[in-house]
This record gives C-alpha cells, structure tokens and sequence, in this order.
C-alpha cells in the first residue's frame, strides 16, 4: 500500500513541476517606484495583448530632449475592457499625457503605473500613480 502511495505522491509530483509556472511581475521590482515621469506626447500604437496592455507614446526624452517613444503598460485586456476601454479608446496621433514610473533599467523606455490623460484632461486609463493630475 505504501508503495503505491508514494508512487501515486511521486506522479502527481511531476504533473505539478511540469505546469507551466504562472506568476505575476513585482511592480518595485521592475519600475522606480520613488521616481515619477510626467510628459505629453503623440499615441503612435495600443498593443491589446496579455498580461497588459501597452501604449507607445511618442515624445522627447525630458533629459536630453531627443526623441523617444516611450512603451506604457496598463491593466490587463480583460479588465480594461470591463472598465469601458475598448480597442478604439485611444487613437493614433492622439495627444495624450503620461504620468507613471519608468523601469529601473536606464535603457528600458517602458513606464509602469501609468495615468494616462486625453488631450481634454479625461482620464483614459488610471493606473496606481497617485501624481497624475488632470
């Protein structure tokens, strides 16, 4: 009995390591949580894909004013649309203001908990950034 026991602990055991590993990214561990960014710029595409939602905004880097297209993650596709987003919320060529936090990597253009505000100061996606002000 104890034999078929262990075998039956051993198999459900290599059932289990062999699921795919399903976990979520940290925010601090990804993004400065301690540095806000806040700029305007041009929507020059939404990537509705999971676990988020992506906006490139295109504007000039605030430090050396070079252009730059910055990768804004949202929620996820599911939620977002259950809030009212839709594919179409957000238009290309659509000035729009950014407040969130950028990766703690100075090579990565992408900015975690992010407001995103429409040129008339509606919040179009509200992330956990308390900084953003319409």
């Amino acid at each position: 009995m104890s034999r078929k026991l262990l075998g039956l602990v051993l198999g459900v055991g290599l059932l289990v390591s062999a699921a795919p590993v399903v976990a979520h990214h940290s925010v601090s561990a990804e993004f400065d949580t301690t540095k806000t960014i806040s700029f305007t710029g041009k929507v020059k595409e939404v990537n509705w894909g999971n676990p988020h939602i992506y906006t490139s905004v295109e504007t000039n880097e605030p430090d050396s004013g070079k252009p730059v297209t910055f990768r804004v993650e949202g929620g996820a596709p599911n939620a977002l649309f259950r809030a009212g987003w839709r594919k179409d919320t957000l238009k290309i060529g659509e000035m729009v203001k950014v407040t969130g936090n950028r990766a703690k990597n100075p090579e990565s253009t992408n900015i975690g908990q992010a407001t995103i505000l429409s040129e008339k100061g509606q919040k179009v996606f509200s992330g956990q950034n308390a900084s953003a002000q319409p």
